[in-house]
């Protein structure tokens, strides 16, 4: 299963007849608001470089600055929508073995990302023995132990991670409240199970957690229904009002696909900063922060009779790089369900 140009509609509306975002010639948005800004870049990176990096955003200008062993760049993607997706998608990515730092083009970072995100060593503290006062002696975690220690070895650790806001049993009962006014959904993810296909939407950095679509028959089917109509709602649904976009409105907006391009898809607000509003795509299982003002009106109950296209999953072993698996299907088996989160089933690979 692979997308096709003809599940997604792209937008005429926001494009002019050049095919750049009228967003972009409005007055409302500075030059700078555009543009991106890539730290802890290596010395010898050539903007070509930074461009294909970039590919995928349609730079438009790329200002490469090296001030001393310091490497960064601003580049302009002619869009603060594009600016946010590739804030969200390439913030903490390697790339020529360095990991970049990747921001809103405000004013530049008082730290280098890679002293800033450096773990510092803390120390351990140990109360010394003896009468009267205890005294506290601190020793660093990676000073070598010597022969005459008869300390018992330090078992390995191991790694916990926090389930993901937007993956919650709370959150994601109130989203289903709101938007699809029940509650079917949790109940019918228990029904997966065994051997499955899962197309996998989004993935949450750096955790065994990520998002996919169960690809059955009926998939495909709602997924047919669902980008078609919403195809047509993209021409004929008129933009929100700033004064009405509020936590919990449901809307339309623009979900980026990676080499798919854009597609419109339902959305709900999380939240609202400013002329910024927080929103999960439903259907794809991925928070984002766009415009206030380029989300569509998607009120009618009409629109959210499909139940969510995507479920969350947890990877049985080890964790997925976004970069490889977005949009791809894994093979595998259902290995159970997350205690407490028993909505949360587990996934292992085929290998």
């Amino acid at each position: 299963m692979s997308w096709s140009s003809g599940d997604f509609r792209a937008s005429a509306e926001l494009l002019g007849n050049n095919g750049v975002l009228e967003e972009q010639k409005s007055p409302r948005f500075k030059k700078r608001e555009t543009e991106v800004y890539i730290g802890n870049l290596p010395l010898d990176i050539s903007e070509e470089d930074i461009r294909n990096l970039l590919k995928d955003f349609s730079p438009f200008h790329v200002h490469k600055v090296q001030s001393g062993c310091k490497c960064f760049a601003f580049v302009d993607l002619g869009s603060v929508q594009k600016v946010a997706l590739a804030v969200q998608e390439l913030n903490g990515r390697f790339f020529h073995k360095r990991k970049l730092y990747v921001n809103f083009n405000r004013s530049c970072p008082k730290r280098t990302p890679d002293v800033a995100e450096r773990p510092r060593e803390l120390p351990v503290l140990q109360k010394a023995p003896g009468p009267g006062l205890a005294r506290i002696t601190a020793c660093k975690r990676f000073i070598p132990k010597t022969h005459s220690d008869a300390r018992k070895p330090e078992t390995p650790r191991t790694s916990v991670f926090a389930v993901p806001m937007e993956m919650r049993g709370p959150f994601l009962v109130l989203l289903l409240r709101e938007c699809f006014r029940d509650l079917s959904w949790l109940a019918s993810i228990w029904n997966v199970g065994g051997e499955v296909g899962l197309l996998v939407t989004s993935v949450v950095p750096q955790t065994p957690f990520f998002w996919a679509m169960h690809v059955t028959e009926t998939l495909q089917e709602n997924m047919q229904t669902l980008f078609g109509a919403l195809a047509v709602a993209e021409e004929q649904q008129p933009y929100l009002q700033p004064s009405v976009v509020q936590r919990g409105t449901r809307g339309l907006a623009e979900h980026h696909l990676g080499d798919y391009g854009w597609a419109w898809n339902r959305c709900w607000v999380v939240d609202r900063v400013d002329r910024w509003a927080v929103v999960m795509f439903i259907d794809f299982g991925q928070l984002a922060i766009i415009p206030v003002q380029s989300l569509r009106s998607l009120d009618s109950d009409d629109f959210w009779a499909i139940p969510p296209l995507t479920q969350p999953f947890m990877l049985e072993e080890g964790i997925l790089s976004s970069c490889q698996v977005i949009n791809r299907i894994l093979k595998g088996k259902i290995t159970g369900t997350l205690n407490l989160e028993s909505h949360i089933l587990k996934f292992e690979e085929f290998k």
